[in-house]
């Protein structure tokens, strides 16, 4: 006789039919010979063993025996884990799947969730409950329901009370909340994220259910150069890191080392200082205890203190000077890549001399206007504070700290801000945490500060923060039939989540309001061309023609939102009410596109009803989120076709999804040609209203050269790329990639 410790503590009989069936589940349909893990249960057997252990051990097994030639031991491993978690969270609350209404009603009076979810009526939910389809639960390899289970899912006095399908239709639900039709609108969200066509941002997927949550992912504000500014922006960026968003700071305002204060000569600090004190609120105001929050800082490359800056990382020069927790972001112009290529002067200037002789921000400038304006002051004898270097010596000490630290990012801003259809209302001033979103952003202004009654007031002139919210379209699961179908339902999920967040700041709110951003992005693009047996460096027309119809059923999306809401607020005068998208007009498309009859359709829509969302589209590095989806990250190639991740927590082997029948198909990152990867990037970024997240690999174990590098990079410029994202480098002799934790917020 043999026994096990049940989960109350009782010692029962080892009841090895129940085992065997779990495993005949986990197992069914899957290339695997079940009997190997059959056997492992009489191995593992010790007395008083908890049924717990059995499972767990069981799990690990499976994911021991997961390969290259045997990758479906992946799936049973993941299977185990779910059916595992569906016991547990039975345990923890009573019931499992079969009772919908209860799982809700009892969830929202422990405030475990939102309570906008009994604006459902019984019989609604009831309904709602009985399309939930529990089965998909076994759709995750192991890495994507390890990640699910322990990051997403929601625990209550530290045990799991919600299960995997629960959670997909109630963020359904509440992204439904406002439709006319909100119950077959709901259902038709959940199949959607159910059957992982489309994937959220981890703020929406973690948020959307419990109260008061931020949905949005990213942030973007500026400071102005006096106190009240800088730390009424360290103030905000607090707020945003406590609620669990990226941030992007742009700090190109702030006079320089050596400007002057209130008349005293040489009296400031510059703008290291200040980016300490961001550093350590990054580390004080974590995301919520899960991890330090996420700052990125732009400074313009014409900036004085730009040197300074660019040694904020590096492991020589004065420690008092560094801030290791932020992630550096170079801002640059046509201007200057032009002279770094023609191996020309560069010219640094103070923003507070310059602002206190002409009464603009220089930072405010780009283009033209910035060109004819720098050469003006390039030959202004009364600038005073300013420095000549060279521009390709500046160029390479930005390489120099990407290969040693994997940054400064680096932020196209004359690309980007061409390509900016709401150039009518302001600019783009640098790129967000991840580097795919961004649109117009300016400062608060004009702080006042008042007294009534011992009551004290602080007033401003409310500037705004760029915002935006992401979801993913997931190529892997996509078929070119339902693009259209998915897109819409996409487009209509973020515009939905504006209007269920309140962000952490009134700037931010306002920002949504005016311009609705949203960034419909695309995961697994190698899964998508290996399962077309396309290979990812001969396929550039193949993608190109890919995102100029996902550009355009966004488009046409958002327009028919327009028609039933409206247009966004800031609508007239834009390139959209001007007749031009991405770059170009109805004339354009109707001599280049091979869709220019669609066009014409979304253009007659445009014309029409306006468009609901100011920005579209934009694609995110998913790192984390494209493991539930069980597709490859992002639009680049794979990491590598199977790999074992290892952490703190164990093991996790990462396969890639149609590794059976095209695993050739799978180039892995650091074998392609970076300088065709760029160019791919080029192309879809042109039918991405905001950017892509754009990350380099380089193998230090091939014969690279700084030239090598310096190409790429010269590349990414004259492709039209509006962003580099990561660098990094695999290092000699290993196959360790050189990298820094990144963010998750924007991981749709």
């Amino acid at each position: 006789m043999k026994y096990v410790i049940n989960r109350e503590g009782i010692k029962e009989l080892l009841d090895i039919t129940k085992i065997r069936e779990k495993l005949v589940k986990a197992c069914n349909g899957l290339d695997i010979n079940m009997i190997v893990l059959e056997s492992h249960i009489e191995s593992i057997y010790q007395n008083e063993i908890t049924t717990k252990k059995i499972q767990e051990s069981l799990i690990n097994s499976a994911v021991s025996m997961t390969s290259i030639e045997e990758s479906d031991w992946s799936f049973v491993a993941g299977r185990l884990l779910m059916m595992e978690t569906e016991r547990e969270v039975f345990h923890n609350r009573g019931f499992s799947y079969s009772n919908f209404l209860t799982t809700i009603t009892k969830l929202v009076e422990l405030n475990i969730y939102d309570k906008r979810l009994l604006e459902y009526t019984h019989e609604e939910i009831l309904d709602l409950g009985k399309s939930i389809v529990p089965d998909r639960d076994m759709d995750y390899d192991y890495a994507g329901s390890n990640m699910l289970v322990n990051r997403y899912l929601i625990k209550y006095q530290g045990k799991i009370f919600e299960l995997p399908q629960e959670t997909l239709m109630t963020i359904s639900m509440l992204l439904a909340l406002n439709e006319k039709s909100r119950v077959s609108v709901a259902k038709n969200f959940y199949e959607m994220l159910s059957l992982r066509k489309i994937s959220l941002a981890t703020p929406i997927l973690a948020n959307l259910r419990i109260p008061n949550g931020n949905l949005s992912s990213c942030f973007i504000t500026a400071i102005d150069d006096n106190i009240e500014s800088i730390f009424y922006n360290i103030e905000s960026v607090a707020k945003i890191s406590k609620n669990g968003g990226g941030v992007g700071v742009n700090i190109s305002r702030i006079r320089a080392k050596g400007s002057n204060v209130n008349g005293y000569l040489n009296a400031s600090g510059g703008i290291v200082p200040w980016i300490k004190i961001l550093n350590d609120t990054a580390v004080a105001v974590n995301q919520q205890g899960r991890r330090a929050g996420a700052v990125t800082v732009a400074l313009d490359t014409w900036h004085l203190d730009i040197e300074h800056f660019l040694e904020l990382q590096t492991e020589n020069g004065d420690q008092r000077g560094k801030a290791y927790d932020i992630y550096p972001q170079v801002v640059v112009s046509d201007l200057f890549m032009s002279r770094v290529e023609a191996n020309e002067s560069w010219t640094l200037f103070d923003p507070y001399e310059i602002r206190k002789i002409y009464s603009l921000e220089f930072c405010e400038l780009y283009g033209e206007k910035f060109e004819n304006f720098y050469l003006e002051l390039e030959k202004n004898p009364n600038i005073k504070i300013k420095k000549v270097i060279d521009a390709k010596t500046l160029f390479k000490s930005i390489m120099k700290c990407q290969i040693e630290t994997g940054m400064p990012y680096i932020f196209f801003k004359d690309t980007a801000n061409r390509a900016n259809h709401n150039s009518h209302r302001g600019m783009i001033g640098n790129g967000n945490l991840c580097m795919e979103s961004f649109s117009n952003f300016s400062p608060s202004k004009n702080f006042k500060n008042s007294t009534i009654d011992n009551i004290g007031n602080t007033s401003l002139e409310m500037g705004e923060v760029h915002t935006c919210n992401l979801v993913s379209l997931n190529l892997a699961e996509l078929q070119h039939g339902e693009l259209e179908t998915v897109v819409s339902y996409a487009v209509r999920i973020l515009d939905n989540t504006i209007d269920l967040t309140s962000t952490p700041l009134k700037e931010s709110n306002k920002h949504n309001q005016l311009y609705r951003t949203i960034g419909v992005g695309t995961m697994g693009l190698a899964d998508y061309l290996a399962r077309e047996q396309m290979i990812y460096e001969e396929s550039i027309e193949e993608i190109d023609n890919l995102f100029e119809i996902i550009a355009l059923y966004s488009l046409k999306a958002s327009s028919l939102l327009a028609k039933e809401r409206g247009s966004y607020l800031a609508y007239k005068g834009s390139n959209w009410e001007r007749g031009i998208c991405f770059g170009h007009n109805k004339k354009w498309y109707e001599d280049n596109s091979k869709y220019s009859l669609l066009w014409e359709e979304a253009f007659k829509l445009l014309e029409n009803y306006g468009i609901r969302n100011g920005e579209l589209t934009a694609i995110a590095p998913n790192t984390s989120t494209s493991l539930l989806m069980g597709a490859t990250a992002s639009v680049n190639p794979t990491f590598s076709r199977f790999f074992i991740e290892k952490n703190q927590k164990g093991a996790v082997p990462r396969v890639v999804k149609y590794i059976k029948n095209s695993s050739w198909f799978y180039p892995e990152f650091k074998n392609v040609d970076p300088q065709t990867y760029v160019s791919i990037m080029g192309r879809i970024g042109k039918w991405t209203t905001q950017g892509v997240s754009m990350e380099l690999i380089f193998d230090l174990n091939k014969d690279i050269k700084v030239k090598d590098i310096y190409d790429t990079l010269l590349t990414g410029w004259k492709e039209g790329c509006k962003s580099i994202y990561y660098i990094r480098t695999i290092q000699k002799n290993t196959n360790i990639i050189n990298e820094k934790e990144e963010c998750e917020s924007c991981s749709g």
